[in-house]
């Protein structure tokens, strides 16, 4: 098709790549992004568990302030601190997380695009944008403006 021709030439589907491999490609980066933001979520959780962590040394501080020296100990002694899963903070939740699952599944996705496609990321969106643009439209421009 003539508008591909209008691509940024890094985005654009090497000779001999067909379709179905453009697809599987899409497919991979997709649940790569999926697995980003599985990841982002447990960052949030890392976040919001240490939040909740300080949040309780106020607690305990308060209960004393206010003459519950026991249910402050208790606070104090049971949850500050605690481990999340037995022998785990949640930053170490997101360790095993990196090099388990995330940086390998991170580097396959990486060589097979570098294999099939010589590198050449999210062919499947760039199709998508030539085919869904709105041609000579001043917002939907094909590729970034040159300076």
């Amino acid at each position: 098709m003539d508008s591909y021709r209008e691509m940024d030439p890094a985005h654009q589907v090497p000779d001999g790549v067909d379709e179905r491999t453009v697809r599987a490609l899409g497919a991979l980066s997709k649940a790569l992004e999926t697995t980003e933001r599985a990841r982002g979520h447990l960052y949030g959780f890392h976040q919001l568990t240490g939040t909740a962590d300080f949040e309780l040394g106020d607690a305990v501080r308060l209960l004393r302030e206010a003459g519950h020296e026991e249910q402050a100990a208790r606070v104090e002694r049971d949850i500050v601190g605690r481990n999340v899963i037995p022998g785990h903070w949640t930053f170490q939740m997101i360790e095993a997380y990196n090099s388990t699952y995330y940086r390998p599944f991170a580097g396959v996705e990486h060589d097979i695009v570098d294999e099939l496609v010589g590198g050449r990321d999210h062919l499947l969106e760039a199709r998508l944008k030539t085919i869904r643009r709105t041609r000579h439209h001043p917002d939907h421009t094909a590729t970034p403006p040159t300076s």
